[in-house]
């Protein structure tokens, strides 16, 4: 597969578009905050964002198709940029500093290029296709991110977002008996479950129900620093309905007591 130096340029300046964006307006008294449809919230960041990357990339790639989660798919294609621009609104408009905006782009069902930028946090992480991941401030400035060594579930760490998509997807049990299983576990939430993964701090990140635009950028992240990605049946990248990410060496055993495998 060719490089995508010139992409991951290009989806490092939507990142630097997006942090400014989301990080003026947060914590500001006047946010605007709706409701969508799936009773979910909307902040005006996440809208400003989203509009704000598909008109740079309108002008960038305008043969590219935008895959995004406030205003859905325009274009059409083998190549889409893939975006949530504020993956825990919730938190956004909370004040709590997890939250990042998620970019990626696909050529078909492959994830070459993935950012995940973290503002609040100070961070950001970043891959693409056989060029490893990494993370840092700036291209310039990387760091490597590679997944831990821990090879047994009873030494592992475990992060996750809530347990109640669990019980809807009728494995709750199955979800409690692993978090029992494991040395520690966390809700670190969101995209943060994963980037921790890749940086070989928490060796297993889940979630039962998931959209592509959540997962995107994390699986390309994950994989480049050695892990595994996979939906809970297995399938690998984040084409499923949700996500099981590992450090590599825990994933079987990990989907195993899952029962998804």
């Amino acid at each position: 597969m060719p490089s995508h130096t010139d992409d991951l340029r290009l989806a490092h300046i939507l990142a630097d578009d997006a942090d400014s964006t989301t990080m003026d307006r947060y914590k500001a008294l006047d946010l605007h905050v709706a409701t969508k449809p799936d009773l979910t919230p909307v902040s005006e960041s996440d809208r400003k964002v989203e509009d704000v990357m598909r008109k740079t990339l309108a002008r960038a790639r305008p043969r590219d198709a935008f895959v995004g989660e406030e205003e859905g798919t325009t274009g059409w294609g083998v190549r889409r940029w893939v975006v949530d621009p504020i993956d825990g609104t919730k938190n956004y408009i909370r004040g709590v500093p997890v939250w990042a905006t998620l970019i990626s782009l696909m050529i078909e069902d492959q994830v070459v290029v993935g950012v995940v930028s973290a503002p609040a946090l100070g961070k950001r992480w970043w891959a693409s296709y056989g060029d490893g991941a990494w993370t840092g401030r700036a291209l310039m400035s990387a760091q490597p991110c590679r997944v831990s060594d821990v090879s047994s579930i009873e030494d592992a760490s475990l992060s996750y977002s809530s347990l109640k998509g669990w019980d809807k997807l009728g494995k709750k049990d199955e979800f409690a008996g692993l978090m029992d299983s494991c040395w520690r576990t966390r809700a670190y939430g969101d995209f943060w479950s994963y980037m921790l993964v890749a940086e070989g701090a928490v060796d297993i990140a889940a979630e039962p129900e998931l959209n592509l635009y959540d997962m995107a950028a994390l699986a390309i992240i994950v994989d480049e620093a050695g892990g595994r990605f996979t939906s809970l049946d297995g399938t690998p990248g984040p084409n499923g309905p949700n996500a099981v990410a590992t450090n590599g060496r825990l994933h079987d055993e990990v989907l195993g007591r899952l029962g998804t495998k």
